[in-house]
């Protein structure tokens, strides 16, 4: 055979091992296609007017795809708090998963193929679970135990063995406990990685918080970012976070509003769409109250009212006046179940306090809350906010569902009990098509199936999660208030924790959380900083430690819907786990088992204490241990507390088990229907709260400064309507993307080819600022900056910017973000209830020459590419 006609098998050998080399190395496909271009042309050159003989090819760039009879199905699900867990089926050749698909109605007792009702619905995923294979598999995996060599943020590591790096945390938390006290480390756990019932990443039931505890040395991250107003408002109001309907009552409803609420986006029950799709079939009526035209929106053809930022509670203070002025509340619902609400429902011991009715007619401050009132601090229209007051009265039921974006503000917490004076004061709650959400935590799951006892939840200091930069910034002198500082019985109680380490389990915080730049500045005053997780991510980048933690795919747990969805899904071990990963329970045993040997009097049996069922071989090996764990929670709780009748053994073989309620589950029902008391000190919904009114010194509280004790209208730090606004033109909101779990999935090529980082400006104030779709431009303030693509629409009321929570920061030589994380513009200012100020933020806009810097596998198919102008 000639050179001439070897030249194609040559090529396809050069393309295997360019194929190899690659696959060692952080290059992208990108990077390959150009080496590749060169020698596929020169290939071209060489076989031009030559006859090639036919014969079998004797290698390929690629193994052919294998097809379902030689793989091996596997039913598992995601893990991430993203507003449920769906079903992920793992289609598997020997311990590589090649494919994932979802729910098609084979997986759950008794199902066949295209089962769906309205009953028991498929639990099929989203794009972000079934990109999951790109991330198990993803560059950034972390495969083996690193420790820092280079400067904190400078991203440089080494690879040492699990004894050197547990050996080195260990010895460190012992002298950080020793020498500054049992404030001196830091939980800031969460559910991004590791959330199950067994492996469970979380700040109250999780397994770091049980294990700092044991140890002895732990200040706890006590607010939730998502939604801390609402926890706030929900537990003040009604006694429970647990105010959520199972999302299928969306289908009996006659008008649901969708308040700062994007569905299509981010949906808490697994079936979410599902239910507001037959409402809609059944005739409901849609109303979205948004700063932002959303995808939910046009999904459900609703009616659209543009809001500015930040001025929820003003609007809802006006549809309540409109509401008591034309005598539209439910006054018998008021009068059986309210607290405060009006004159005749305040207890004698209040009489001389304000009520809410009053508040909102002006009696005590002479400024009636009118639709007029309104308009001057929201932008909507006095007649638009009469219109909405009076079909939201009239239409029974409806549900005014109040999601937690609105919340995520200044004083959030107002909003959101304005909204839930708005749906008592209606009659809207604890009936079916109503609404009293809220935090919307529905169906009650058994969520722990590892030992959760006396020690689960020790600490020894709390603090508001994003005040920690400035705890360490400012210590010793830091006012309590100014940190969230929880009251203690003891002599602790107010005492400033002396920060001087961190654990990130299950948690990008360092990204995620307000003020990167502040958390920048106090990083370096730590002594240890441990990142636990399954992918180097930016807080990884900033750590001393980082340990590599198997994903749900390689190890043993039972998935929990989250916060809806009344089910269970088993979560076998589908491969065994990449490199050297293990367990967080794994990790924490072994350290505890450490700790024992450096500390034998004082931690004494801590190894055997902290996994009862596990001896230290554990470490090598979990598999028994964990199933031991699972099946006894499933014969203890489910079956037992829940009267489930299926076996553990025939759960793991069918993947699912879904719950057929006799009734549509609808919070409070038995309070309205029954007669049970509300969770609160007055038994009632409480308009006017019984604790905040009590308060007397607001230093020694958790909140630290004053909250109103029935719901008002509060000014936000920053606004459109402030001063700053002449420098700062922009109110930033950051909602979630429909791509990522807050900064989860940000490094999957497959979503980044649909979706990329962008801000997005109406158009009447793109011309003005001589910007177009494309184009890259700064965001910034006197906080930060970042840099990003520009998204031109109509869809945004203007001077309102959006720009998606979640991006992976990269930082310039300057500090200058060019990935658009705006979370360098966001002020970690305490909001008293505890409230993230996510939203909060006045920036300015303009062209720069800057570089956007998106990401390790740019493809240009999003947006603002697709759209990119010709010139």
């Amino acid at each position: 055979m000639s050179a001439q006609t070897q030249a194609p098998a040559n090529l396809a050998a050069a393309v295997q091992s360019t194929l190899d080399t690659l696959g060692g190395h952080g290059e992208t496909r990108r990077d390959f296609l150009k080496i590749m271009g060169v020698s596929a042309g020169a290939a071209t050159l060489v076989t031009v007017g030559t006859t090639l003989p036919t014969e079998k090819a004797e290698a390929f760039a690629y193994e052919p795809y294998p097809t379902d009879d030689e793989l091996t199905t596997v039913v598992t699900s995601c893990a991430h708090n993203c507003g449920s867990r769906h079903v992920l089926v793992a289609h598997k050749k020997g311990d590589v998963i090649v494919r994932l698909s979802t729910d098609d109605g084979r997986y759950q007792q008794g199902g066949v193929f295209g089962k769906d009702t309205e009953q028991e619905p498929q639990l099929r995923a989203c794009l972000r679970g079934r990109s999951y294979r790109s991330r198990l598999y993803s560059p950034e995996r972390l495969l083996y135990p690193m420790v820092r060599v280079g400067k904190r943020g400078e991203g440089k590591f080494k690879r040492v063995s699990w004894d050197e790096a547990l050996d080195q945390v260990a010895r460190k938390m012992v002298e950080l406990r020793t020498k500054y006290g049992p404030t001196a480390l830091l939980d800031q756990s969460y559910a991004g990685a590791s959330y199950g019932v067994l492996h469970k990443s979380d700040q109250i039931e999780g397994l770091l918080g049980r294990f700092l505890g044991m140890f002895g040395c732990r200040t706890n991250s006590w607010s939730v970012p998502s939604y801390q107003a609402t926890t706030f408002s929900s537990n003040i109001t009604f006694g429970t976070i647990h105010d959520g309907n199972e999302d299928d009552t969306y289908a009996h409803s006659k008008l649901i509003i969708m308040w700062g609420w994007n569905p299509a986006y981010t949906f808490h029950g697994g079936n979410t769409f599902y239910y507001m799709r037959l409402a809609k079939q059944r005739g409901c009526k849609f109303v979205l109250v948004d700063p932002q035209y959303t995808d939910s929106a046009g999904v459900y053809d609703a009616w659209w009212i543009p809001i500015k930022p930040n001025t929820d509670a003003a609007m809802m203070a006006g549809m309540a006046h409109h509401i008591f002025s034309n005598n539209l509340q439910d006054q018998e619902f008021i009068d059986e179940f309210c607290q405060g609400m009006d004159a005749g429902t305040m207890p004698d011991e209040f009489k001389d306090k304000e009520n809410f009715k009053d508040y909102i007619l002006g009696k005590y401050d002479n400024t009636p809350k009118t639709p007029e009132w309104a308009e001057k601090i929201c932008g909507v229209k006095a007649d638009d906010i009469r219109k909405l007051a009076d079909m939201y009265a009239r239409t029974k039921p409806a549900a005014l569902k109040a999601s937690w974006a609105p919340g995520r503000n200044s004083y959030g917490e107002q909003y959101n009990r304005m909204a839930a004076a708005l749906q008592a004061m209606t009659g809207n709650i604890g009936k079916l098509g109503g609404c009293a959400e809220g935090v919307g935590k529905g169906w009650h799951s058994e969520s722990v199936a590892y030992p959760y006892d006396e020690n689960a939840n020790l600490w020894w200091a709390s603090i508001k999660s994003d005040r920690w930069a400035h705890c360490v910034l400012n210590y010793p002198n830091v006012k309590r208030e100014e940190i969230g500082c929880w009251p203690r019985d003891d002599e602790l109680d107010g005492k400033i924790p002396n920060i001087k380490g961190i654990f990130w389990q299950g948690s990008d915080w360092f990204n995620q959380l307000t003020n990167i730049n502040k958390e920048i500045q106090a990083i370096d005053k730590l002594e240890l900083v441990v990142c636990m997780d399954s992918t180097i991510t930016p807080s990884g980048i900033w750590a001393d430690v980082l340990l590599p933690i198997a994903t749900h795919f390689e190890r043993h747990d039972t998935a929990l819907p989250w916060y809806k969805g009344h089910y269970y899904i088993h979560r076998p071990k589908v491969i065994e786990p990449l490199g050297e990963s293990k367990t967080d329970f794994q990790v924490f045993t072994e350290l505890a088992y450490r700790l024992e040997q450096l500390e034998p009097e004082r931690l004494k049996d801590f190894g055997k204490k902290y996994n009862p069922r596990a001896s230290r071989e554990y470490f090598q090996k979990n598999d028994e241990v964990d199933e031991a764990y699972l099946i006894a929670w499933w014969n203890d709780r489910v079956r037992g507390h829940q009267n489930v009748k299926m076996s553990w053994e025939e759960f793991k073989k069918t993947g699912t088990y879904k719950f057929k309620l006799d009734k549509p589950h609808i919070a409070f029902r038995e309070q309205i229907e029954e007669g049970e008391a509300f969770e609160t000190p007055s038994g009632k919904i409480e308009i006017l709260s019984t604790e905040l009114v009590n308060i007397k010194d607001w230093t020694r509280t958790k909140y630290g400064y004053e909250i109103p004790y029935i719901p008002k209208w509060v000014e936000p730090f920053e606004s459109l309507n402030h001063e700053k606004a002449k420098t700062y033109p922009f109110h930033l909101v950051s909602p979630h993307p429909r791509h990522r779990t807050h900064s989860i999935f940000n490094n999957i090529p497959w979503l980044r080819e649909t979706y990329e980082q962008e801000v997005t400006v109406n158009a009447s104030d793109a011309k003005k600022l001589g910007i177009q779709t494309g184009d890259t431009v700064e965001v910034w303030n006197d906080r930060g900056k970042c840099v990003v693509p520009v998204y031109v629409t109509e869809r945004v009321l203007p001077g309102v910017a959006v720009l998606f929570e979640g991006a992976w920061m990269d930082l310039d030589a300057n500090g200058v973000d060019r990935a658009g994380n705006p979370d360098f513009l966001t002020l970690d200012a305490p909001s008293p209830a505890g409230a993230f100020a996510y939203n909060t933020v006045l920036v300015d806009i303009r062209k720069t020459d800057l570089e956007h810097r998106p990401g390790w596998d740019r493809l240009a198919t999003a947006r603002s590419h697709v759209f990119r102008r010709d010139d």
